[in-house]
């Protein structure tokens, strides 16, 4: 399991709720009336974009490796 940075923002005061971006996953974003919430979205749209670019990359490179990458 990674450990990702999700930015979380508070919604206007309008509308309430929270917000959320990941910044090693630019483009995934969350959204919910809660904390947990939003957070829970965010980790699913981190988790179907990295699968999709996972595929997309084998379907671009069907002999590609993956390999563990330590940062």
């Amino acid at each position: 399991m990674r450990q990702l940075t999700a930015m979380l923002h508070r919604g206007e005061p309008k509308e309430g709720g929270f917000w959320a971006t990941c910044l090693e996953v630019p483009g995934a974003n969350g959204q919910g009336e809660s904390r947990q919430e939003c957070l829970a979205s965010l980790a699913e749209a981190v988790q179907l974009m990295l699968q999709t670019e996972r595929e997309e990359a084998l379907k671009n490179d069907p002999s590609a490796q993956e390999v563990p990458l330590s940062v």
